[in-house]
């Protein structure tokens, strides 16, 4: 034999079927009946039972239905963000950076080493005749 359950939904009890172990969701469920219902009864008080369940019920429905249209936005810009990502991981590596590095021709140094030793010579002939 299934449990019976009693919801309360709209200051009105309902009793209620369920499966053995799905007490606590059935409550669940209608705890959030009974919030929309409650929003109703605040804005148009007392009204008969079936307007009150049917006006509870489409509410929650409207409030799940922007829930479901949110949810497929951020499946669909999640999807967005996977295929770039696997065009990321999966495009070939940049090309490497060519860096141009000058390289000082021999002949230069060279010369630049002949300069600094006849630049040596005459400092040392200079220092032999102020000394001397």
């Amino acid at each position: 034999m299934m449990p019976e359950v009693t919801v309360q939904i709209g200051g009105r009890g309902f009793e209620v079927s369920c499966q053995e172990g799905e007490q606590s969701y059935l409550h669940s469920a209608a705890k959030m009946l009974d919030d929309e219902a409650q929003v109703l009864s605040d804005q148009i008080g007392r009204m008969p039972e079936a307007r009150m369940l049917l006006m509870a019920g489409l509410m929650l429905a409207d409030k799940t239905a922007a829930v479901e249209d949110r949810i497929k936005a951020v499946e669909a810009e999640l999807a967005e963000r996977e295929a770039e990502l696997a065009r990321l991981r999966n495009a070939p590596p940049p090309a490497p950076n060519r860096v141009e590095v000058p390289v000082v021709p021999a002949s230069v140094t060279d010369t630049l080493a002949e300069l600094a030793a006849r630049a040596e010579a005459l400092a040392s002939e200079i220092e032999e005749r102020t000394l001397g």
